[in-house]
């Protein structure tokens, strides 16, 4: 009965901060690399404020859905991109993306505003280590540490998506250089160390949660959304482990496409995802995500207070500059041990 009032609450409170914006109607567009779950709470959410709004979904990796959109140019088919977009892209996405922030970009901690004047950075995307119990339990220990990872009980049992093209496997990569330096031996030995234990890598980010859920591996390298929406959903097969090393998060967001055909209706889907009311409705409807405006109030059931993680800090300028030459070595260490 709470939930249900609060989530009621906040729908009320989000009508009533939208109720003198300009109508707006017809189709939408939606590239999205989040989860189904995300995207159709999303999409109920708006469409109580924007009943008018058509919203047709295109899922698929962050990667994906740029490359899509670089290679619609001339044409362009998609209005917006939701999720995968973080300041780690630097400038490299300028040409598919307009310029556009929200009216609530003044909300936001210094650290969570757009770097480029095209990225709305709305909620957080922290990393976690999903573990399948019951193979955890066989293998007679408990996984909390990259350290972990590299016991051979786990050779061929760990996945992680491409950092090249999958923004969920480059989040859990610059954890790995916030916990053991920057550029560091000791980070490298890390990734060493993994791939000769037979990381799996997959195309897919969700592989790395959902296959875990299934038992086909014993360990994903992800997010903590994409996980704890299984949580949710009742799955008893999963537990969440913020690395004891250290855990991080980035900010994550979305972007109107340059050139896209409803401009009115991205801008307003964005303006939702960036005000304090849509943060809060769209929160209490999830219980597993964190957003940026501080001035959204909610509680999440499905995540661990903040206290109870070891958080490090993360540089997002290093990796951001050093993140085409990273990824280079990435791919030689990969090919070198496979």
């Amino acid at each position: 009965m709470k939930k249900l009032f609060s989530v009621l609450l906040a729908a009320a409170m989000l009508l009533t901060a939208v109720s003198a914006l300009a109508e707006v109607s017809g189709p939408l567009v939606l590239y999205s690399s989040m989860t189904d779950n995300d995207i159709d709470n999303l999409i109920e959410a708006f469409n109580e404020v924007y009943p008018d709004v058509e919203v047709e979904v295109v899922n698929g990796s962050a990667g994906e859905l740029e490359a899509r959109a670089r290679a619609e140019k001339d044409n362009p088919q998609g209005d917006l991109q939701w999720g995968g977009l973080s300041p780690s892209d630097g400038d490299a996405n300028n040409d598919i993306f307009a310029l556009y922030t929200s009216p609530y970009e003044d909300d936001l901690p210094d650290e969570y505003k757009s770097h480029n004047g095209r990225y709305n950075q709305d909620h957080l995307s922290t990393i976690v280590f999903c573990v399948n119990v019951e193979m955890e339990k066989e293998l007679g220990f408990e996984i909390r540490t990259y350290e972990d990872l590299l016991r051979p009980e786990l050779k061929g049992k760990v996945v992680l998506s491409d950092p090249n093209s999958s923004s969920a496997a480059w989040n859990n990569l610059c954890n790995i250089f916030a916990v053991y330096g920057y550029d560091s031996d000791e980070a490298w030995a890390i990734i060493r160390g993994m791939f000769e234990n037979g990381l799996v890598i997959s195309t897919s980010s969700s592989v790395c949660f959902k296959a875990v859920d299934s038992g086909e591996y014993a360990v994903g390298l992800t997010y903590e959304d994409g996980a704890d929406t299984l949580l949710k959903s009742g799955s008893d097969r999963i537990r969440l482990q913020y690395p004891e090393n250290g855990a991080s998060a980035t900010s994550m967001g979305c972007a109107m496409i340059e050139g896209c055909p409803h401009p009115e209706a991205a801008k307003a889907m964005i303006d939702f995802l960036m005000s304090p009311e849509g943060q809060q409705a769209l929160a209490l409807r999830l219980e597993t995500l964190r957003f940026t405006n501080p001035k959204a109030v909610y509680d999440i059931p499905y995540l661990p207070a903040n206290d109870t993680i070891n958080w490090v800090p993360r540089d997002t300028a290093w990796l951001t500059e050093h993140k085409a030459e990273l990824l280079e070595k990435w791919n030689a260490l990969y090919a070198e041990t496979h």
